[in-house]
């Protein structure tokens, strides 16, 4: 049996006529080296491009989604904020509880105007209780609502994905349905 591997491994590699090592002198074809070299260009792109997803991946780590919940901690939800008020006149009512980094005043995008809350965004976060100490205070002549920032969840309050239109619909049920007649 092992004169039989030895016989397959001397065995000679079949020859296709045409195909040889040295048909071209040493020289390749052109279109080869080109193809050769653009696979070359490729394979450098790609490794650089995985370099630098590694790098984003490394210095990201969830960076705005930190400063997203930050933020969220040292603000406040302001409500039945008068319509015509604007965000220096809530920073004034606000200034007692500390340092205010910004006021934004919630727009309607068709028509500019106010949609009756703000957000109020503090320096610090010990400033939010003394802040919410405001609620129901009086702020041009309208009783503020004022509360801690809600944060959104993604996929929060949708329930099982139903509730959409009507359902099924009432087949033959609606108006003038009389029931089965078997006869």
């Amino acid at each position: 049996m092992a004169d039989d591997a030895d016989q397959e491994e001397a065995a000679p590699e079949p020859v296709i006529e045409g195909l040889t090592e040295d048909a071209g002198d040493g020289e390749e074809d052109p279109e080869l080296e080109d193809m050769k070299r653009r696979v070359q260009e490729m394979e450098e792109e790609a490794n650089k491009l995985k370099a630098m997803q590694q790098d984003l991946a490394a210095d990201g780590d969830g960076g705005e989604e930190k400063k997203a919940s930050e933020t969220d901690e040292k603000s406040i939800y302001v409500g039945q904020v008068d319509y015509e008020a604007t965000p220096e006149e809530l920073q004034a009512h606000f200034a007692n509880c500390g340092t205010i980094n910004r006021v934004t005043i919630l727009c309607d995008k068709f028509t500019g105007r106010s949609k009756g809350f703000a957000y109020v965004e503090f320096e610090d976060s010990a400033a939010v209780p003394a802040a919410i100490l405001l609620d129901n205070s009086i702020f041009k002549g309208r009783q503020l609502k004022v509360s801690a920032k809600r944060v959104n969840v993604r996929g929060k309050g949708k329930g099982k994905g139903r509730g959409r239109g009507r359902g099924r619909g009432r087949g033959r049920r609606g108006k003038g349905y009389k029931g089965y007649r078997g006869w």
